[in-house]
């Protein structure tokens, strides 16, 4: 029954993250812990190839639609990877299962939804000015950031921040995109994030499987629901308005942000 549990929740999140580009670490990671029981440490490694897995079903069928912006990916990457490095050598030297890193990171993990939560309800807020289509000679402006060095030093920031919590490449990211990126539409700007964030959670993935902090066989049983469910959710991103699935989100991710903070 369990087994059957895992891969709806992992449909869920997936179909949520295909739609909205939010729902890998924020939705996924507390899902985990109070849902079924699982320990941080495990919870936050264990979702970290989860999203990798999911985003780059995702980023496949968003590739195929050229609907990616790879100059943004290449610049988010830039700043996200290195970090993403330098933050799991220092969990590597700690130790993940160490009971005071394990409260740094359910705390972390709390401020990093109560934020994610209000990046959320800004986009929900704001999504009726955000346009969702753009003309081919107005996107090469659209994709030019306020100035090259804020993606990367915003990607460092995430970077070091999802490698911790497994939180912020979604509705973060997305959020940063929107302020660097004005001009650009929704759609792709969620492409985007997407794509970026899947070196950057497998990395992140990879370097807490060397420290033992991923439960494979849970792995498995996500991703084998996550998969169908961001393919359906990325075909409908152009059709489907957001506006109330991203409020909704902003009050759950609020609600587990502050008992992840009570701990």
């Amino acid at each position: 029954m369990h087994d059957f549990a895992f891969v709806f929740a992992g449909l869920f999140v997936g179909f949520i993250v295909g739609l909205t580009g939010v729902g890998g670490g924020s939705l996924m990671t507390p899902l985990l812990i109070f849902g079924f029981g699982i320990k941080p440490y495990l919870a936050i490694g264990t979702d970290l190839l989860f999203a990798a897995g999911t985003k780059f079903g995702g980023s496949l069928s968003l590739a195929r639609a050229r609907s990616i912006d790879w100059p943004i990916v290449g610049l988010l990457s830039l700043g996200s990877i290195p970090a993403s490095l330098v933050t799991i050598a220092l969990l590597h030297r700690v130790g993940a299962s160490n009971p005071a890193v394990q409260h740094v990171m359910t705390s972390t993990l709390g401020a990093a939804l109560l934020l994610t939560a209000a990046a959320t309800l800004y986009k929900a807020v704001r999504g009726k000015s955000t346009p969702r289509d753009i003309a081919p000679e107005q996107l090469a402006q659209a994709i030019r950031p306020r100035h090259w060095a804020l993606p990367i030093a915003f990607g460092a920031l995430i970077g070091s921040l999802v490698s911790l919590t497994s939180v912020g490449a979604g509705a973060i990211g997305v959020t940063v995109l929107m302020l660097l990126y004005p001009a650009l539409p929704l759609p792709r700007i969620v492409a985007a994030d997407i794509a970026y964030a899947v070196p950057l959670t497998l990395v992140a993935g990879l370097g807490h499987a060397s420290i033992g902090s991923v439960d494979w066989p849970l792995l498995a049983k996500l991703l084998a629901g996550s998969l169908p469910g961001i393919w359906l959710g990325s075909r409908l991103v152009l059709k489907t308005p957001d506006r109330i699935i991203r409020s909704l989100l902003s009050v759950l991710l609020a609600y587990a942000g502050l008992k992840l903070i009570a701990i």
